[in-house]
């Protein structure tokens, strides 16, 4: 399958200002929920300033990753510098797991011992805080489609926004019905949808990172298709993995016919086309084995 992701590309620089709008705008955005959430004793205030803390420390890790992808593959680091951006990926997906963790056991404390809470200063930052987040979703939204870390920073202002409708509702009804235990009831349903979104979404970067086979090529079908290029009798010791996300690779072991040791180069080139444009894998490298030289009993994968 090839690798057709459908991706909006964005320059580069243009990127960066996106990125560095939406900072500031958290920054300031965290300073003031955190304020109103202290003066108006709202914990599911707090609880959104916390989740827009992290959603500014994790667009500060992208920033950064984002310039650091950019740098060319040198001695120290072959492969190039991409794959740092899913290590800022795994970072901000963790992140989401401990606040949520700790979200979670502060609501359950404040239902325990419930206290009063200002709602209007609630409803007010609540709206604010929307107005925030779904701007910073909207400027990360076209990025997202192409790169896993800028999803992790779309995905944290996503529930950021719907975190922030709940907190509006949560301050409606404290000011219509005086319902104070919805407040730390609000906290925790936001603490449920952080881990969800993060143990859902984490496995990817985690995959990548331990060298996993691509979600998206189907390797047995690869195997047919190499097999199938005349001259090839065998393919195994085959390890598929990424070298950044969205540049698939493929290590392996090639048998041809010993008679036909001296079509080796033809070879070679009809199978890297073949994976090329079936499968987009642009990296392959490929050992090739006379029959009557070949490895017994081969594994299909790895090196056993």
């Amino acid at each position: 399958m090839p690798h057709d992701h459908g991706h909006v590309h964005i320059d580069p620089e243009s990127g960066d200002r996106r990125v560095a709008v939406a900072i500031w705008a958290n920054g300031l955005l965290t300073v003031a929920q955190i304020l109103g959430g202290i003066l108006s004793g709202s914990l599911a205030l707090i609880a959104d300033a916390i989740h827009n803390f992290s959603d500014m420390a994790s667009l500060v890790i992208a920033f950064g990753a984002r310039k650091i992808a950019r740098r060319p593959a040198d001695a120290r680091m072959t492969f190039g510098y991409g794959r740092v951006e899913i290590v800022a990926a795994l970072i901000n997906y963790t992140s989401l797991i401990l606040i949520g963790v700790y979200l979670l056991y502060e609501g359950v404390m404040r239902w325990i011992e419930p206290s009063e809470v200002a709602g209007w200063t609630v409803v007010i930052l609540g709206g604010v805080a929307l107005v925030v987040d779904t701007l910073t979703a909207l400027l990360t939204y076209s990025m997202q489609k192409g790169s896993v870390n800028i999803r992790a920073l779309f995905l944290h202002n996503l529930s950021d926004a719907l975190a922030s409708v709940a907190v509006i509702v949560g301050g409606t009804l404290i000011l219509l019905y005086d319902l104070y235990w919805v407040d730390p009831a609000i906290t925790i349903g936001i603490a449920a949808y952080i881990l969800w979104l993060a143990f859902t979404e984490i496995g990817g970067p985690i995959r990548t990172l331990m060298l996993g086979s691509p979600p998206d090529v189907d390797t047995d079908a690869v195997f047919a298709a190499a097999e199938d290029v005349d001259g090839v009798l065998e393919v195994h010791h085959a390890h598929f993995w990424q070298m950044g996300e969205h540049a698939t690779a493929l290590d392996a072991h090639v048998v041809v016919p010993s008679d036909r040791w001296d079509e080796v180069e033809d070879i070679k080139r009809a199978v890297k086309a073949r994976l090329q444009e079936t499968f987009g894998i642009a990296h392959s490298t490929l050992e090739f084995e006379p029959a009557d030289r070949r490895h017994k009993d081969a594994e299909r994968y790895g090196h056993g």
